[in-house]
């Protein structure tokens, strides 16, 4: 029987390209996923004071009423302590807001989770912070959905919470320095904003770049006034809505809210 040398190098040529794009394929079914959807990344953990933590869920917020299990969780999770100046981290896990530097503050357990459980974060969500602060509530928010978005006007704060969020694990936050008042527009529209800053009115920005359907969590009032917090929803048709909450205090938006 003759052999067709050419023919069956052809032949092989062909087996070997199939056998390349089987090969893509699975890679690309496989592996590739887990590459792009940042949902997927293990998320940090830190041992350190985990029952400081676990009694601050219990005593501080689970008994005030906050009860989405994953707002807790993230609560339980995110360590506290290394987003505050070492001279007050033995304080970390106290009932109170606490000076990070700059005239500005971070808040108070119970307000973190309080808020966040507002918004109703699902995973996958397009979360907008203004006012980084030290970068708790960003972790929070991160622990519920790797789209998390955060503006802080002070550059040397700014500065800091985007290292210490990279350095902890979460990676997947983008922080930029600007003034919250104008938002973000780039990545709007979001599923959820939520202001740590009291400002006199709801920046128009900021309702525009709400997605229809979202929540929006901020405190109103002016320097000397008594603030509120606020929670505004838009519909699907645009409809905005608003309902004032609790009596609160924040240290006001600096920027155009103070004209």
């Amino acid at each position: 029987m003759l052999i067709d040398r050419r023919r069956v190098k052809r032949l092989a040529i062909v087996s070997v390209l199939i056998l390349a794009v089987m090969l893509a394929l699975v890679i690309v079914l496989v592996w590739q996923p887990h590459v792009s959807r940042p949902d997927h990344r293990e998320k940090p953990r830190v041992e350190e004071r985990e029952e400081e933590r676990a009694r601050m869920v219990l005593e501080q917020i689970a008994a005030r009423d906050v009860r989405d299990t994953r707002v807790l969780d993230a609560m339980r999770d995110v360590p506290r302590h290394f987003f505050v100046p070492e001279k007050y981290a033995s304080s970390a896990y106290s009932d109170r807001p606490l000076p990070i530097g700059k005239g500005q503050t971070i808040s108070q357990p119970f307000i973190v989770a309080f808020m966040t459980e507002l918004l109703a974060v699902k995973p996958g969500d397009r979360i907008l912070e203004i006012g980084t602060g030290s970068g708790y509530q960003a972790a929070v928010l991160a622990e519920l959905t790797p789209f998390v978005y955060t503006i802080e006007i002070i550059e040397e704060l700014g500065e800091q919470a985007a290292a210490r969020l990279e350095e902890l694990g979460y990676e997947t936050v983008e922080v930029k320095i600007d003034d919250g008042y104008f938002g973000w527009e780039e990545h709007a529209p979001y599923d959820g904003i939520i202001v740590t800053c009291a400002a006199g009115h709801i920046p128009p920005p900021l309702l525009e770049q709400l997605k229809p359907g979202g929540r929006m969590v901020i405190p109103v009032g002016g320097v000397y006034e008594v603030q509120y917090l606020v929670l505004v929803t838009k519909d699907e048709e645009g409809r905005i809505r608003s309902q004032t909450l609790l009596p609160v205090r924040f240290v006001p938006m600096t920027g155009k809210a103070q004209g």
